[in-house]
């Protein structure tokens, strides 16, 4: 009996991997594990080494510079993936960027260039990806994109600030990309996990008591790992989640539910 996740034969992108501890992280293990070949992207110099033990551990061979706010460098990865495999089987965008003092502070405060810079990085990024993803999906034969998002989008979060905005609009572009691009058999859906220490989330102030309260909290008071949520995120490209499609997906020990 062939395994429910099998992603043999697939071709997948996966952005946004920092360091070890990163949610791509743990979707790029758990992809690899089921049998997928992975492009993956780093943002400059100084990142590409932090995750260079990942890339050999994990044996990828194809890993190229991508920052979202150059999008010559964008266009270019997916040129190379077209070049290399031509087709793209999914794609896993896990990015978001907001300047301190507008993740921290009042929303009623964000400056125009503020609120701009973030949502570009943060959402608009997804629909770029998107754009130039469709083409190689639609080689594929149809394929699969996910984003990763957070319960601040639609909860109020202390020192989550304009990123609550940016995560809502996030939510709202994968239920239109999955409308638009489902005719071609392209799924979209959006993955929420639990609060866990990343790079990213050692921005946002207090974050040790959010992750207190969803141990405390959550109906199985557990905190969430980047190994939990690549094993969800490798089942929705997989052709197992071959019908899921605009959905906004918890992997948080149920803490979403709690009022």
């Amino acid at each position: 009996m062939n395994p429910i996740i099998n992603l043999e034969g697939k071709v997948g992108l996966i952005t946004g991997i920092a360091n070890e501890k990163s949610i791509s992280t743990g979707v790029a293990e758990a992809c690899v594990q089921a049998g997928a070949k992975l492009v993956i992207t780093y943002q400059n110099d100084k990142t590409r080494a932090f995750i260079e033990p990942i890339i050999n551990r994990l044996g990828v061979e194809d890993v190229y510079l991508m920052d979202v706010t150059r999008p010559e460098t964008m266009q270019e990865v997916f040129a190379q993936i077209d070049a290399r495999h031509g087709k793209l089987d999914f794609a896993i965008h896990s990015m978001a960027f907001a300047k301190r003092d507008d993740l921290h502070g009042r929303v009623v405060d964000t400056s125009a260039d503020g609120f701009a810079l973030a949502m570009d990085v943060s959402t608009h990024s997804f629909v770029r990806l998107a754009k130039y993803a469709e083409p190689l999906l639609v080689k594929a034969g149809g394929g699969s994109l996910v984003t990763m998002t957070y319960l601040g989008s639609e909860k109020v979060i202390p020192n989550y600030g304009v990123m609550g905005l940016c995560k809502a609009a996030l939510e709202a572009a994968t239920r239109y990309l999955a409308a638009e691009l489902g005719e071609k058999a392209i799924r979209v859906n959006a993955v929420s996990p639990g609060p866990l220490m990343t790079r990213a989330a050692s921005g946002i102030a207090g974050f040790d008591g959010l992750m207190a309260a969803a141990v405390d909290r959550s109906p199985m008071h557990s905190l969430v790992t980047p190994e939990d949520i690549g094993a969800l995120t490798a089942f929705l490209v997989s052709d197992a989640g071959r019908l899921i499609s605009g959905g906004v997906h918890f992997v948080d020990a149920g803490y979403n539910i709690m009022g």
